[in-house]
């Protein structure tokens, strides 16, 4: 390698490290005694058990302050009773409860996907315990309507009681089945609220309606607002990393359109006019997504998203958002809508149509989401899932899936490879330009690139094919974090979670500027195969300590990554590792022969640059003669 290679190649891996250090969850700023986010602790479940309690009480208090407080519905609405009724649903996909109090979803139990908790801790079977809910039910719960009435009261039908119209309270749904229930709230004989629930057996997707019967004399601004309060639960076990991923977003205008709130207590707003195709909150892995069936009789939205840190240094991030629906009819207004409320799963997304697929975020790279995006989507992914069909291990498939795109990427890192061996023995020339000429740069340069162009040799042939391997490298990036294929996957040995850290041992204290208090056995594979590339690489003694720092640098980067990451790039080092080898005993009689130039042939790119590069200088030293 020579230094101009060097420089290329140094260049290039300080961006990667930028973008990682930047896309990669940061830790919360240190508050006292430090926690542990990544190993599953009895301390953790005694505090996710208490927070369950502490929900509850919550709820309670709730229930009380809404009794006592009827004069805040004013004239049409009476003030809640207590008398909650709850009814369940099952289906092959989700446990769901329904409440009379606010006529809407309580809980939402995935039936597929388990809490981080009952992974690792021996417990009685308890399926309330085990699995994922999503509703933040102790904030009131989600999927109200909101309004102001003519006589002025801001109400918010969560807090009020409608009457259920079903006989039954459980109802267990097979896979072709359906079930429509409804939940009225009634002003007077002839004025009343109507939501609607059409709830399938095999889907994650439930079609609601809302109604409204001559609620025109109730409800003030000719509007009501559908709104989703405080986004989903936070339901993995490092808060910090979930938060990372966490947003809400609206198909605005043909395009997603994502609000965020980033930033440790920042609280982010922003306003729609017009069609809203649908809006959506999310964590890691899940999301509830709202998408009116006729786009066009909405009149806007609106999106409100909060940072908040948690005594525990965790982060939740908390997202409202609020479709704006007209009451044109004041006699008879009906509005449908389908709610999915379920995995993050590309396929499951696709399927259901409307562009939700949009929300799987497979990450950009310096805003070229454009060109990362398709990579992922129809090359990355479906290979992915193909190779699943095939082997049932996540972790032999991101092995298999490994060594195919290294195959892929084959004739460009054969090209790199061939190209710096010839500028390693080249050097010894350059060197000896160098020394002769080191009086007169322009003429070094000149005679430099000369050298080149007698043998062929591309200077920038050594680090282009690596520059054209970044969409793929970040495509893939985006498509292992937050892979819900992966999420609580085993391997083998010590890594029984794709999705997170393949946690070995723990440190007594943060590394800094990294954060890293645990140690990851993957990690430090991907970290020792890199100096052993490296090591095979670079020959020049000036370039020694690149050896050194890049590995330790990646290393300590990746420390606190998805095993499931850590496990491809480990492979991907290892198979570059014997291809280099390959190439470099292949490759051992290789001399440098002059190239004969084709009359007529263009002058390549660099040869032409550093001509113009001359001519100015001429120009420069004309001028100061004059």
């Amino acid at each position: 390698m020579d230094r101009n290679t060097i420089i290329a190649f140094v260049l290039i891996s300080a961006i990667l490290i930028v973008w990682l250090f930047l896309n990669s969850p940061q830790p919360p700023p240190q508050n006292g005694k430090i926690s542990d986010s990544t190993i599953v602790t009895n301390e953790r479940i005694r505090e996710t058990v208490q927070e369950k309690i502490q929900n509850l009480d919550i709820e309670s208090k709730l229930e009380n302050s809404r009794q006592v407080d009827s004069l805040k519905f004013g004239t049409f609405f009476p003030a809640p009773k207590g008398e909650e009724k709850i009814i369940k649903i099952e289906n092959d996909l989700v446990k769901m409860e329904f409440s009379t109090r606010g006529g809407n979803i309580k809980k939402y139990y995935l039936k597929k996907f388990r809490n981080w908790y009952s992974i690792d801790v021996e417990k009685e079977k308890n399926f309330y315990y085990e699995q994922v809910q999503l509703i933040n039910y102790s904030k009131g719960g989600d999927y109200n309507l909101s309004f102001v009435t003519s006589d002025g009261k801001a109400i918010n039908t969560g807090m009020l009681d409608f009457k259920y119209s079903g006989n039954r309270d459980y109802y267990n749904l097979s896979k072709d089945d359906s079930l429509t229930i409804s939940f009225s709230l009634n002003v007077d004989k002839n004025k009343k609220l109507i939501k609607r629930f059409t709830i399938y057996g095999d889907r994650y997707v439930l079609n609601t309606e809302v109604e409204l019967n001559e609620m025109g004399s109730v409800i003030s601004n000719g509007a009501i607002d559908l709104v989703w309060n405080n986004g989903i639960r936070f339901v993995e076990e490092n808060t910090v990393d979930e938060a990372t991923y966490s947003n809400a977003s609206a198909f605005y205008g043909d395009e997603q359109v994502i609000i965020d709130a980033s930033t440790a207590g920042e609280i982010v707003e922003k306003d729609f006019t017009g069609r809203i195709d649908w809006i959506a909150v999310r964590n890691k892995y899940f999301a509830a997504i709202v998408s009116p069936k006729n786009p066009n009789n909405i009149e806007g939205g609106y999106i409100k998203g909060e940072n908040i840190a948690l005594s525990n240094q965790g982060i939740k991030e908390l997202y409202t958002t609020r479709l704006i629906i007209p009451i044109k009819n004041p006699i008879l207004e009906k509005h449908e809508f389908s709610l999915y409320i379920g995995p993050i799963d590309y396929s499951i997304l696709k399927n259901e149509g409307n562009n939700l697929e949009e929300i799987v975020d497979f990450g950009s790279f310096f805003g070229l989401k454009f060109i990362v995006r398709p990579i992922a989507e129809f090359v990355l992914l479906p290979l992915f899932t193909f190779l699943h069909i095939f082997i049932p291990n996540y972790g032999f498939v991101i092995i298999v899936f490994s060594l195919i795109i290294k195959i892929v990427l084959y004739p460009l890192t054969k090209s790199s490879l061939h190209s710096m061996k010839k500028m390693q023995l080249l050097q010894p020339k350059i060197a000896e330009i160098k020394e002769k000429l080191k009086d007169d740069p322009q003429k070094m340069n000149k005679e430099t690139m000369k050298l080149y162009s007698t043998y062929g040799i591309n200077p920038a042939g050594g680090c282009l094919p690596l520059l054209l391997q970044m969409p793929i490298f970040v495509a893939l990036w985006g498509l292992f974090q937050v892979a819900i294929e992966l999420r609580q996957q085993p391997f083998m040995f010590w890594i029984n979670d794709l999705s997170r850290p393949d946690v070995i041992a723990s440190l007594p204290m943060k590394i800094p500027l990294f954060g890293i208090d645990k140690i990851s056995g993957l990690a430090l594979l991907m970290g020792i195969t890199t100096f052993i590339q490296q090591k095979m690489t670079v020959k020049d003694p000036k370039q020694q300590s690149l050896v050194y720092i890049m590995p330790v640098m990646l290393t300590l980067m990746f420390m606190s990554f998805p095993s499931g990451l850590n496990l491809y790039y480990f492979m991907f080092n290892l198979f570059s590792i014997i291809q280099q080898f390959y190439v470099n005993k292949k490759h051992d009689n290789v001399v440098l022969e002059p190239v004969a130039q084709k009359p007529g042939k263009k002058k390549g790119f660099m040869q032409r640059l550093m001509e113009t590069a001359e001519q100015s200088a001429k120009a420069q030293q004309q001028k100061r003669k004059k």
